[in-house]
C-alpha cells in the first residue's frame, strides 16, 4: 500500500510522535507490513520539480494513491480561497490539492486531531479559517463533504490525538493494507475502534486514588486529579494508559491532567485545563462508564472509608506512607 503524506496548518507533532515508535520502529513496521511511502514532507528525500511532477500524477491517476494521509488542519482563508497556505512552487492553495487527491485516494485519514476537527489550529477566533478534513468541530463537513466516502467507500479516518500515539497511527495503517478495517471499526466521530473504545481512565496510574476520591489539589501531588485539577480521563477516549508512549509515559502518569485531545473541540473547553469545573461542588463532567447517581453515592462512601496512607499520600508530591507489609495490619 503506498502513502502520500502531506502536512498543513500543524506543529508537526504527529510525525515526531510517529518516529518515537519503537520495538520495531515505524520504517520496519510499516515496511514489513507492505506500507510504503511516495512521499513525506520529513522523511522524503525528494523535493520541488520532483514532488510537483508526483502530485500531478496522482491527480491525473497515472499513478494510483492507496492512502492519503493528511497531518494538520486545512487553511481555508482568506475568504474560503485557502491561500494562507498555498503549496511551494505550485500556485495552488493545499486546500485545492486536498480536494483534488482526496478522491483519487482509496481511504483518506487525518493523522491528528487538526486534521480531523481542526485542533489547536482552530482555537481563539481562527482568523485562517482552519478545520478538518470532513469534520469542522463537532460539525460534519470540513474541506470535504460531510458525505465524503474514499474509493473504498469509507469515510476519512480520524486517528486523532494531540499528538496522536505512534500505535494508532501505525495499525491503521497496517490493517488498512490487510483490508480489516471497515466502517463498523469506526465509531460516531470517525476514530478507529480499537483505541476510541477505551477510556483514557482505564489502566491510569492513579486509579487508586480515584477509587477513594483522594484528590490531589495541586499538580504536585499525586491524588487523582479529577475533583480539582480538570482530569477528564473518566469521559476521554484514548488507550493512553494501557499503551503508553515509550513504554511508559502518559499524561496522567506524567502527573498532567487529560484533556481530551482526541475529542473535536477540546481545544477550547471553556475553562482552564486544571481547572475542574463545579455546581455546587460537584464536578460538571462526571464518569461516563456509570451513571451519576451511583458515582456520587459512590464517591460519598469512598471518601468516608480512605485509608490513611492514600490520603497522605495523594496530598503529597511522593508517596510517604508505604503499605503495610503482608501478614501486618
Amino acid at each position: 500500500m503506498n502513502v502520500l503524506w502531506l502536512q498543513s496548518a500543524g506543529c508537526g507533532g504527529c510525525t515526531m510522535s510517529l518516529l518515537c515508535a519503537e520495538a520495531p520502529n515505524v520504517f520496519d513496521t510499516l515496511g514489513d507490513g507492505g506500507v510504503s511511502f511516495l512521499w513525506h514532507p520529513s522523511f522524503s528525500e525528494a523535493t520541488g520539480a520532483e514532488v510537483l511532477a508526483l502530485l500531478g500524477a496522482l491527480e491525473s491517476g497515472e499513478i494510483p494513491l492507496d492512502a492519503l494521509c493528511f497531518e494538520g488542519s486545512v487553511a481555508t482563508g482568506p475568504r474560503g480561497s485557502g491561500r494562507y497556505h498555498m503549496l511551494a512552487g505550485s500556485g495552488r492553495a493545499m486546500l485545492d490539492w486536498v480536494r483534488a487527491l482526496a478522491p483519487r485516494a482509496r481511504h483518506v485519514v487525518a493523522v491528528g486531531t487538526c486534521a480531523a476537527y481542526g485542533g489547536v489550529t482552530a482555537a481563539g477566533g481562527n482568523p485562517t479559517g482552519a478545520m478538518g478534513l470532513q469534520w469542522d468541530g463537532r460539525q460534519k463537513g470540513g474541506v470535504l463533504e460531510g458525505g465524503f466516502v474514499s474509493r473504498a467507500g469509507l469515510p476519512v479516518i480520524n486517528v486523532a490525538g494531540c499528538p496522536t500515539h505512534p500505535g494508532w497511527v501505525t495499525e491503521t495503517l497496517l490493517m488498512l493494507a490487510d483490508g480489516t478495517l471497515g466502517a463498523q471499526d469506526l465509531d460516531g466521530y470517525g476514530r478507529p475502534r480499537f483505541y476510541a473504545d477505551h477510556l483514557v481512565h482505564h489502566g491510569c496510574s492513579k486509579n487508586e486514588y480515584y477509587e477513594y476520591k483522594a484528590s490531589a489539589r495541586a499538580l504536585c501531588e499525586i491524588g487523582c486529579m479529577m475533583e480539582h485539577l480538570g482530569c477528564v480521563g473518566t469521559q476521554a477516549v484514548g488507550d493512553c494508559n494501557t499503551r503508553p508512549w515509550n513504554g511508559q509515559g502518559s499524561c496522567t502518569s506524567g502527573n498532567y491532567p487529560c484533556i481530551a485531545c482526541t475529542a473535536p473541540e477540546f481545544e477550547e473547553p471553556g475553562h482552564a485545563f486544571t481547572q475542574t469545573p463545579t455546581i455546587a461542588g460537584i464536578p460538571v463532567g462526571l464518569p461516563s462508564d456509570m451513571p451519576k447517581a451511583w458515582f456520587m453515592a459512590l464517591a460519598s462512601l469512598s471518601k468516608a472509608a480512605t485509608p490513611k496512607r492514600i490520603d497522605v499520600n495523594a496530598h503529597s508530591d511522593r508517596v510517604r506512607l508505604a503499605p503495610a507489609p503482608r501478614g501486618r495490619r
